[in-house]
């Protein structure tokens, strides 16, 4: 809508202008015809040698059509309201005044040359008091009030509000503009200044400080609310309290942060004595419960041992007559075992003796055997040593020493090197005939 607006502001606007050259070039083409025609004769006088004609007349009906179809488009734009998102609007008439009702975002069409709209920003506003301007850090705006003492008390007050859009025609016709910014700081001010005297400083700083905020929060509220204002929040943001007081209450604070303090502290240490004595009253009654548990449990276990006794003398005396005939069954076969074992050693014992004739006439068997198996050994060997006594030597070297090695040679001594030593110990017949024997017998080479 805004650029069809636009378009039809244009489309007028150069009609107008066409309309106002048609006429204005006329106007133009007879002066300059007028100053050449005073100038001379020459001036009329045109390349080609003819006169220039005189113009005609200012033509004036045409522009005049031309200008009131422009009046159409600018008419038609001049009565195309546009209201943006977030505002509001209302009409205001050249005949009757404000008008009631409200334009809220959108297209609205007024009556062109006589009414017009005024737009309201219905978005939320924030007015704050109190605070540091940027320019001057550190220095506070005008926002003091006193409390009933009497002290100036320095606040930061913040308030959050915007304009009721029913109200929109009251707030156009009755306020100066722009209404907020003229009527909610002074009505802030005057609702905080007409409350803080109602209450002290230590009232308004700590124990009753949101009391203070919501009744000047109503105040401000119902002022502005009558005015077409709409309170959304009122924040107490800061207070800046008189520097000497401010010294007084913070040790005044730590005077009673002392004694709550060993408020605290009593009320724990009263809280375990009590704890104390319930804990000893609660052993107290946890040990006589136990005894008397005891006790109950020891009366049970009477009655039931009372009662297991008359089932148990019974069944002790068939215990008793049971033991004695197991007495009697063990020494029966004790008896029985004494003899069994009495029976058993006399077989073994005929049975060792037995063994022990066998072995001994194994043994004497076996000496026989050694014995003639001596004698028939001894008897070779005599027969031996009788054929070559050179063998005693023999066997006494081997029984002196066992390094000594013995080496048996063919008496012949054919093709071995000590032929000639032997040779020599040959002198007696005898010896010679004994080995001569020897190597009959024995074999020809050994070690």
């Amino acid at each position: 809508m805004i650029a069809l607006k636009t378009l039809l502001m244009i489309t007028g606007m150069l009609l107008m202008t066409i309309a106002a050259g048609i006429p204005l070039h006329g106007l133009w083409m007879q002066i300059h015809y007028v100053m050449k025609k005073k100038s001379g004769k020459d001036g009329l006088l045109l390349e080609s040698g003819v006169v220039e004609p005189e113009p005609g007349p200012i033509v004036w009906r045409g522009p005049v059509a031309l200008a009131l179809v422009a009046c159409i488009p600018l008419l038609m734009a001049t009565s195309m309201v546009v209201v943006p998102s977030g505002m509001g609007g209302v009409r205001i008439s050249q005949v009757g005044g404000t008008e009631p009702g409200t334009l809220y975002p959108g297209l609205h069409f007024v009556t062109p040359l006589v009414e017009s709209v005024q737009l309201f920003d219905l978005r939320d506003h924030i007015f704050t008091a109190g605070v540091a301007d940027a320019g001057t850090p550190g220095i506070k705006n005008s926002m003091t009030v006193q409390s009933r003492e009497g002290l100036n008390i320095g606040m930061a007050v913040t308030v959050r509000y915007r304009l009721d859009p029913n109200k929109l025609a009251s707030v156009q016709a009755h306020l100066e503009q722009p209404a907020d910014k003229q009527l909610v700081p002074p009505v802030v001010a005057s609702a905080w200044r007409e409350l803080a005297p109602s209450y002290t400083v230590r009232e308004i700083f700590s124990s009753k400080r949101e009391e203070v905020r919501n009744k000047a929060a109503e105040i401000i509220t119902k002022k502005l609310g009558a005015d077409g204002i709409v309170v959304e929040e009122v924040m107490l943001a800061d207070i800046q309290l008189p520097e000497q007081y401010a010294k007084g209450l913070e040790g005044l604070l730590l005077k009673e942060q002392e004694d709550d303090q060993m408020t605290v502290d009593t009320e724990i240490q009263q809280k375990q004595v009590r704890i104390a004595e319930l804990q000893a009253e609660a052993m107290a009654k946890q040990k006589e419960k136990q005894a008397e548990g005891d006790a109950h449990s020891r009366v049970i276990e009477a009655k039931g041992e009372a009662d297991a006794m008359q089932y148990t003398l019974p069944l002790k005396q068939k215990q008793i007559e049971q033991s004695k005939l197991e007495a009697e069954a063990r020494k029966e076969a004790t008896i029985q075992n004494a003899q069994a074992d009495a029976e058993a050693k006399v077989i073994d014992s005929k049975a060792e003796l037995q063994r022990r004739n066998l072995l001994a006439d194994a043994e004497a068997s076996r000496i026989k055997l050694i014995a003639s198996a001596n004698a028939e050994r001894m008897t070779s060997e005599a027969a031996l040593l009788n054929k070559s006594p050179l063998l005693i030597n023999k066997i006494v070297a081997e029984r002196l020493s066992d390094k000594i090695q013995v080496m048996m040679v063919p008496s012949d001594g054919k093709f071995f090197f000590a032929n000639d030593v032997f040779k020599s110990m040959a002198n007696a017949p005898v010896v010679k005939q004994e080995m001569d024997s020897e190597s009959e017998v024995g074999p020809k080479s050994g070690h």
